[in-house]
């Protein structure tokens, strides 16, 4: 699949979505829309695993908003309208998005570009790259759920460092600071994607997908409710063809095989 600065390619179960928005592949709402596309075509396809997401290139994963748009958007409500709302919508959907997601950064990954990293499950920096929100230099800040979602995995004091200074950080530091995951060498964020994405290809899909609910309802949820959410969980996963074919295999001293015990069920719910 191929939109508007957005591609979709897939290759052994992992989809990629490449941002191609040269030269530093800057957002724009054609790009909200691309990228809507191509979580369309991959969420509900049993052939997909995982999903990395990644800049063409190698200069930017993605340099934040394309200030042009912001010219019309001066009116009250318009830039809600028009640019964050929309944003915001396809954001909580990626950082919500029941298949596992690595961001693989490129490039330098700036305002917008930050808070698209910081939906997906896993990040890999290569070492020369800068992340940061300078959108304070603009008299604006974080708009679609930086602010909240920088803090959730830094803290409130790294991130305050980050968007009330707007000065960026380098990969080191954002590995020290918890906010990326990996550092890989320049050029090799998407090899290192791909082979956290191999490693996320034997785990049980549906198990991971419960264990992310609950992980990330951890910020919304009191103690309380957070245990009977990880009890909800945990009953579905304990009888689960997963976690059956996870014990005879460690009984057995073989590996598990976690899609065919997923095909398996699958083939069980659909009408014949």
């Amino acid at each position: 699949m191929s939109g508007a600065h957005v591609r979709l390619r897939t290759t052994d179960r992992v989809a990629t979505i490449v941002f191609d928005n040269p030269p530093l592949h800057v957002w724009n709402a054609a790009m909200t829309r691309g990228l809507a596309e191509a979580l369309d075509a991959v969420e509900d396809d049993p052939s997909i695993g995982v999903v990395v997401l990644t800049g063409d290139g190698d200069r930017a994963f993605c340099a934040g908003s394309d200030i042009v748009e912001f010219a019309p958007m001066r009116a009250p409500g318009e830039a809600v309208a028009k640019k964050l709302r929309p944003q915001q919508e396809l954001f909580a959907r990626l950082a919500s998005f029941p298949k596992p997601t690595i961001a693989a950064l490129n490039g330098h990954t700036l305002g917008g570009g930050l808070e698209i990293a910081v939906c997906c499950d896993l990040i890999v920096a290569e070492e020369h790259i800068r992340i940061g929100s300078p959108e304070i230099t603009l008299g604006v800040f974080p708009g679609s759920g930086g602010t909240f979602r920088v803090a959730r995995r830094v803290g409130a004091g790294r991130a305050k460092e980050m968007q009330l200074l707007g000065e960026p950080v380098d990969a080191a530091s954002a590995l020290a600071w918890g906010l990326v995951n990996r550092v890989a060498p320049r050029g090799g964020a998407h090899a290192a994607a791909l082979e956290l994405a191999e490693v996320l290809l034997r785990r049980p899909p549906r198990s991971m997908a419960l264990c992310k609910s609950v992980i990330d309802a951890a910020y919304d949820l009191t103690e309380e409710e957070l245990i009977e959410r990880s009890l909800e969980a945990s009953d579905e996963a304990f009888t689960s063809a997963e976690s059956a074919e996870g014990v005879q295999a460690f009984l057995a001293k073989r590996a598990p095989d976690f899609r065919a015990a997923t095909e398996s069920t699958v083939e069980k719910e659909t009408p014949a």
